[in-house]
């Protein structure tokens, strides 16, 4: 059976961190989400994987290959001009055959054996219908396409209702027969000019066509938002196990599940405290604290009396001694001068807001940093307020409190006015 993977979207909402790569190339506990799902489908069976790109994508074809490092026959389709994920599962209908197929999301984050769970049950129904899909209960229904069922009938799918009847929201795994592209041939642009692939599942609805599959709600996360990569990638640190393959110098704690893989060097004073993921070429300390659901990627530094806590520290970052990064996103191969600061604490304790598409949105977290694109440099003693993203290969000067967004390529300076008097003089 094949698989069809759709990772064509452009990630708005993850801003900035997408300006520089494409979504599913967003790293948890180590690894791309991509690759994330990659391993899903080897676990479940599925050798064979179409992954349908956009032009900014192609990068995952360099990447991966034919898939041989992951056990699979990977190979590739290009959507040139993206219009929703219809359009891009149009574009896998002359791989695809007459047999039933797998289809998923690029973005999403499964626990092990879920998928597989999906797929053996999917294949059970699949004889007396034409669309298999997953669905999983959800708190927020409002923000998702949600499933209206009975049973395991679906009648339905409301494309993110102002009322839902139904908490159970589309997860965004499909089992397809062919009979999909006929209904997705139907569909007419939406109000976003994209062919929308709920419409199609709702006419084969229509024909009694689609039955639905529940995941188990803490196996399944829509990655769309900063704070769902921070999410997933805690989970994926949890389910980790710990491995110690670097070199950890005398008078080093490491406490819980801790993954330190060859060449990374954790020195003396320094405290881990996992479950965490230090990656090859990593150096941290001497007398650092890394606190749980960190992940450093590889190359990265993390310099004396620094603490980093439940934070995403992409490939090849620098951050300087006396820093604090805590619930951030800090891209690749940005330099934090010493002493930069990231809160992650509003001081009268509300919830932090982010700004995505331009909208000031409710994260609902207590806490939660920055978001900081690939190739930021700060000087000595920035401060950086709570939920404030700043762009890729921008540079923000000393002494300076950043309580507001930042472009990317952008130079952020301050000016400060001196008095010089004699000394004896009287003020």
């Amino acid at each position: 059976m094949l698989a069809v993977v759709l990772a064509a979207g452009g990630g708005v909402r993850l801003q900035p961190l997408t300006l520089t790569r494409p979504k599913c190339l967003l790293p948890v506990g180590g690894k791309p989400i991509l690759e994330r799902i990659f391993e899903a489908l080897g676990e479940a069976g599925l050798k064979r994987v179409l992954t349908i790109l956009s032009p900014e994508g192609l990068e995952v074809r360099k990447l991966y290959g034919e898939g041989g490092r992951l056990g699979l026959k990977l190979s590739y389709g290009l959507d040139r001009k993206p219009k929703g994920t219809g359009s891009s599962l149009l574009v896998a209908e002359a791989s695809t055959g007459r047999e039933a197929f797998l289809t998923i999301y690029g973005d999403l984050y499964l626990s092990r054996g879920v998928l597989k769970a999906f797929l053996e049950e999917a294949l059970k129904q699949i004889g007396g219908c034409s669309t298999v899909l997953a669905a999983v209960e959800v708190d927020n229904p409002s923000e998702y396409g949600i499933v209206e069922a009975r049973g395991n009938k679906v009648l339905r799918v409301m494309e993110k209702p102002e009322r839902a009847k139904s908490n159970l929201a589309n997860a965004g795994i499909y089992l397809f027969k062919p009979k999909v592209y006929k209904a997705l041939r139907k569909v007419k642009p939406s109000k976003r000019g994209e062919i929308e692939l709920t419409e199609a599942l709702n006419l084969l609805a229509e024909e009694d066509e689609v039955r639905m599959v529940k995941l188990p709600r803490e196996g399944w996360l829509d990655v769309g938002r900063p704070w769902d990569l921070l999410e997933a990638n805690r989970r994926a640190l949890v389910e980790a196990e710990g491995r110690v393959e670097g070199l950890v110098e005398a008078n080093v704690t490491l406490k819980g599940k801790v993954i330190v893989e060859g060449g990374a060097v954790i020195h003396a004073g320094s405290v881990v405290e996992g479950p965490a993921f230090i990656g090859s070429g990593c150096e941290v300390g001497p007398s650092a604290r890394i606190r749980p659901y960190t992940s450093l990627g590889r190359n990265t530094r993390v310099g004396s009396f620094c603490e980093v806590k439940n934070s995403i520290v992409m490939d090849g970052s620098k951050i300087s001694h006396l820093c604090y990064v805590g619930d951030s996103i800090i891209g690749e191969n940005c330099n934090f001068g010493a002493g930069t600061l990231i809160a992650n604490l509003r001081l009268d304790e509300k919830p932090v807001k982010v700004e995505l598409k331009g909208v000031r949105v409710n994260s609902g977290l207590r806490k939660l940093g920055a978001i900081i694109g690939d190739n930021v440099k700060t000087a000595v003693n920035v401060s950086i307020m709570p939920g404030v993203k700043i762009g890729p290969g921008s540079l923000i000067g000393p002494n300076l409190f950043i309580a507001t967004d930042i472009p990317p390529n952008t130079m952020v300076l301050g000016r400060q006015t001196l008095t010089f008097k004699p000394l004896g003089e009287e003020a």
